[in-house]
C-alpha cells in the first residue's frame, strides 16, 4: 500500500501534525509512506525513519502538476493543508481515497487535536494524540548548561515580546548559562537589536545564530539547550519535542489552540486581557499591552517554578 502525506507549510504546524501523522503510519503499519510539502516542513521531517520518499513543493501549479506525475498512484493522500492551492494539488494527485484538512470543521481545540481528530474521523480511528516526534533524538551538550532564546515570530511584530526584556532575562542567568540566539532570516533583526544590548551589557557568553542555520541544524541547537525562552513559534514546539524546560510568552495568540504540547515542563506567560487573543499581526489598539505589560521578572519567577 502506498500513503500520500500533504505536510503543513510552517515548522510549528509541521510538529503539530506529528502526533497524527504517527497514528497514521501505525495504522498502515507496512505502507510506502511519501511525504510532500514546503521546503521548511520536508527538512524538519525527512529524518523519519518509516517515510520512503519526501519531495519539496513550490508555488507553481505546473511545477507541481509534473511532480504529481512523477510520483504516480496512491492508495490514499491525506493533506494537512487547508488553501486554495492545497484544493488544486488534490485534484492532479492521483488515488481514489482523498481527505483533506477542513480548518472550519475543527475548531475550539489544541491545534495538535485539530488535526489528530482530521485522521481520526478520516480513517474511522479512535487513536488518542501523542506527543511530538522529531528525529533524531534530543542531543545534550557536555558544557556549560544552555539557554535559549527565541525572540523572533513570523506570523508578526504583534507577537514579539521586546529585546531589553530578553536581555534582562539574559543578564539575570549568565552567570549559570550560556546563551544561544535562534531566529530565521526575517528574525535577525531583533537577535541583533539584543546582540547589541549584550554587548553592551558586557555579556561575552553568547552566541547569534539567527538566519545562519537550516531547519535541521536549528533543530538540532535547539536540543542541546537546557532552558527555553520563547514567544509563540516555530521553535517553541521543537523544545516541546524535546520536552526542554520553556517559556512561552503569549500575547496576540490564543495558547489554548498553539501552546506547547505535553510538554509537562512548560509555562505560558500572558496578561489575560479582555482584547487577548486579537490575532491579529500588529496590534488594531496601537497599545501592545499583551507584551508591553509582561517583564523580565515575569519570566524569571517563571523560570523559578520550572524543575530545570
Amino acid at each position: 500500500m502506498k500513503i500520500l502525506i500533504e505536510l503543513p507549510s510552517w515548522l510549528g504546524d509541521t510538529l503539530m501534525a506529528t502526533p497524527a501523522i504517527e497514528n497514521i503510519i501505525s495504522h498502515f503499519d507496512d505502507a510506502k509512506i511519501t511525504f510532500i510539502g514546503s521546503k521548511v516542513s520536508i527538512e524538519t521531517l525527512k529524518l523519519h525513519p518509516k517515510v520512503s520518499l519526501t519531495k519539496i513543493i513550490n508555488k507553481n501549479y505546473f511545477e507541481f502538476y509534473r511532480t504529481a506525475k512523477t510520483l504516480g498512484y496512491f492508495d490514499v493522500f491525506l493533506s494537512f493543508r487547508n488553501s486554495f492551492r492545497s484544493n488544486i494539488h488534490k485534484l492532479f494527485i492521483k488515488s481514489q481515497i482523498k481527505y483533506q484538512f477542513d480548518k472550519k470543521k475543527y475548531i475550539n481545540r489544541h491545534q495538535v487535536e485539530k488535526y489528530n481528530d482530521f485522521i481520526n474521523d478520516s480513517l474511522n480511528l479512535n487513536a488518542p494524540a501523542g506527543p511530538l516526534f522529531l528525529y533524531p533524538k534530543r542531543l545534550h551538550s557536555n558544557n556549560k548548561k544552555i539557554l535559549g532564546i527565541n525572540p523572533g515570530a513570523s506570523y508578526g511584530s504583534a507577537k514579539r515580546w521586546y529585546p531589553e526584556e530578553f536581555a534582562k532575562v539574559a543578564l539575570a542567568l549568565s552567570s549559570d548559562y550560556d546563551i544561544h540566539l535562534f531566529g530565521g532570516p526575517n528574525e535577525k533583526d531583533i537577535a541583533g537589536e539584543i546582540e547589541q544590548l549584550f554587548n553592551s551589557l558586557g555579556l561575552k557568553n553568547f552566541k547569534n545564530y539567527a538566519g545562519k542555520t537550516s531547519v535541521n541544524q536549528l533543530i538540532e541547537l535547539i536540543s542541546q539547550v537546557d532552558l527555553f525562552i520563547t514567544g509563540d513559534s516555530g521553535p517553541m514546539h521543537v523544545a516541546a519535542s524535546f520536552n526542554i524546560p520553556t517559556v512561552a510568552i503569549f500575547g496576540p495568540t490564543n495558547d489554548i489552540e498553539t501552546s506547547q504540547w505535553k510538554n509537562e515542563k512548560n509555562i505560558n506567560i500572558k496578561k489575560n486581557l479582555s482584547c487577548q487573543p486579537c490575532m491579529s499581526r500588529t496590534c488594531p489598539l496601537g497599545h501592545h499591552n499583551c507584551m508591553r505589560l509582561i517583564k523580565s521578572t515575569d519570566v524569571l519567577e517563571a523560570i523559578n517554578l520550572i524543575e530545570v
